[in-house]
């Protein structure tokens, strides 16, 4: 069997003597996009910064592109996953422009003055932006961005070194519904690309699970709910069980939305 792109066995997260995580097992292989779905408080944010070797596990074990966490330099190995969240967002400075944002990841960094960038760098970035539609902002400073825009451009930004895995925290949290709409298109463009290394969107809603995702994985309270192929995963069932409530799913145009299901309509 082919080696994992991202395998976590048995994982734990305490903080505080407070339980985030318990006995998560999560296997990520090549082609695969997931979508991590569960209620505030849930654990998501914490599982994708142990995904993103951002945090380390109480317990349990992480396996990550071929290496273990714990041993192996893991700044090297974090710099082949890409990892974009609204805390990175809030960090870059609102005076960069669109195009050094995408280009700072070429070393990690959130200022463009902090190392050299060739032409190559230079251009690779404005590519990556034309690749998620924000060609034209290239040399906008970031601040003057809209919502959607801002969160294209750290989308292109998680591109920029070739990445093996892409790492997405709620990217469409607090977009409107033209910016939401955009970036979900983005997002299926790129899991309709074969190029494009396995995909994890972090969100709240079913209705910003973009077409070409493969896989989903609930959770709740810190455990795993379902995990497997979207199908099998993204049902009334299963999204009943996680969040506590009778739902109804329907799916339109390889789009769901949902609904608590009343019995008396």
């Amino acid at each position: 069997m082919p080696e994992p792109v991202l395998e976590l066995i048995a994982v734990g997260r305490r903080t505080g003597g407070t339980t985030i995580l318990s006995g998560i097992d999560w296997r990520i292989d090549s082609g695969q996009h997931w979508v991590v779905l569960g209620p505030n408080g849930s654990g998501k944010t914490t599982l994708l910064r142990i995904a993103g070797l951002r945090l380390h596990p109480t317990t349990g074990s992480v396996r990550a592109l071929g290496h273990t966490l714990g041993r192996t330099d893991v700044r090297s190995l974090r710099s082949r996953i890409g990892y974009a969240s609204a805390a990175l967002a809030d960090a870059m400075r609102p005076g960069l422009t669109a195009a050094e944002v995408v280009m700072t990841a070429r070393h990690g960094a959130l200022e463009a003055w902090w190392h050299h960038y060739s032409d190559d760098d230079r251009e690779r970035s404005r590519s990556l932006l034309d690749r998620v539609g924000c060609r034209a902002r290239a040399d906008h400073p970031f601040g003057t961005l809209s919502s959607g825009e801002r969160q294209r451009v750290l989308l292109a930004r998680t591109l920029m070194v070739d990445p093996d895995l892409l790492l997405l925290d709620e990217p469409t949290a607090g977009l409107d519904l033209g910016g939401r709409e955009e970036l979900i298109a983005t997002l299926t463009n790129l899991a309709t690309n074969p190029d494009t290394p396995p995909m994890v969107q972090v969100t709240h809603h079913v209705e910003e699970i973009p077409p070409g995702f493969t896989h989903g994985l609930l959770l709740d309270g810190g455990q795993v709910v379902a995990a497997g192929p979207l199908a099998t995963v993204v049902t009334s069932e299963a999204l009943s069980q996680c969040y506590g409530m009778d739902l109804r799913l329907s799916t339109d145009g390889g789009r769901w939305t949902i609904q608590i299901n009343r019995t008396d309509q």
